[in-house]
């Protein structure tokens, strides 16, 4: 477990350093998007071979389209997050995509059935202060930034491919990452393909960023990711998993020069916290049951289960 726990915070510290690697990447978000997901999804492709995966997808159909849905989703937010890191910054960006999962959070009494309790309103409310604070001043002054705008968008499709991939519940674990990821690099590589040409002398000037992005970022950190779920509980899964967001804030200050006001430092508290305290409230009425050692990630967090596919 010790060693599971070392791979699963090594993933996240992966995830949270994607916007410092994809703003030292001079292309268009697009351009990134479509050559991450085209380079991860050859890398989980080739993990899930050399681990001898057996695809199952075939066998429900139903569950499938739904994945590809979330995928369509997926590569939507992806293209919307890495224009809202370019235009808004890492640090707002991150903190306004975090707000997914508390959409989820409201969203399940109407499509999962789920009761909607005090815990999860109280948490809702608390991450949508918290989101008030950080963009408050553009708010109040109608100051609806493009890059807010496409920070807002990333984190709706986030919930859209969340909610999407929770119903595909019998496409599990590397399957479902690596299914996923090259639904988006179809959809990403349709939109973009059919817009312009690929830059190809900037893609050779850049191709060591974008070869680290797709590898290590994106494929390996995936890997560690879903190599280490099924060996813990899943309370610390819940919680340890927002080292991706704090990680991408701490980053973004080290090597971006960015920098939060006292206000949003304090909105940015209450979207973190809020969603921790919706995440342990599942993790409490969640079986304490430890997720086996099959791959088998159903007593996982959904929102947890997904929380990688940020960045």
């Amino acid at each position: 477990m010790k060693i599971s726990y070392i791979k699963y915070l090594l993933s996240l510290l992966l995830f949270g350093s994607n916007g410092i690697v994809a703003s030292h990447i001079a292309l268009d978000s697009y351009d990134i998007v479509f050559l991450r997901t085209l380079i991860g999804g050859t890398v989980l492709a080739l993990a899930f071979a050399l681990t001898k995966g057996k695809l199952s997808f075939y066998k429900n159909i139903k569950d499938f389209l739904y994945l590809a849905g979330s995928g369509l989703a997926m590569g939507i937010s992806w293209m919307l997050l890495f224009e809202g890191y370019k235009q808004n910054g890492v640090s707002i960006t991150t903190l306004i995509y975090y707000c997914g999962p508390a959409l989820v959070m409201v969203a399940s009494p109407y499509i999962f059935k789920e009761k909607m309790t005090n815990i999860k309103i109280l948490a809702f409310a608390i991450v949508m202060l918290g989101m008030f604070l950080v963009n408050g001043q553009a708010i109040s002054q109608g100051e609806l930034t493009k890059g807010l705008l496409f920070a807002i968008g990333s984190a709706v499709t986030y919930a859209l491919m969340i909610i999407l991939n929770k119903k595909a519940a019998s496409i599990k674990g590397l399957e479902n990452s690596m299914l996923q990821v090259l639904v988006g690099f179809v959809v990403v590589g349709s939109f973009v393909l059919s817009d312009h040409p690929l830059p190809i002398d900037t893609i050779k000037a850049n191709i060591w960023p974008i070869l680290f992005l797709g590898i290590v970022n994106t494929g390996l950190g995936c890997y560690l990711y879903f190599s280490a779920i099924p060996e813990l509980p899943v309370g610390s899964v819940a919680i340890l998993g927002y080292l991706d967001p704090v990680s991408a804030l701490v980053f973004s200050a080290m090597f971006l020069q960015e920098r939060l006001s006292a206000i949003q430092i304090i909105g940015a508290f209450l979207i973190i916290g809020g969603a921790i305290a919706g995440e342990c409230y599942k993790a409490k009425v969640t079986s304490p049951k430890v997720p086996g050692t099959n791959g088998d990630t159903d007593d996982v967090p959904k929102s947890a289960r997904h929380r990688w596919r940020h960045r």
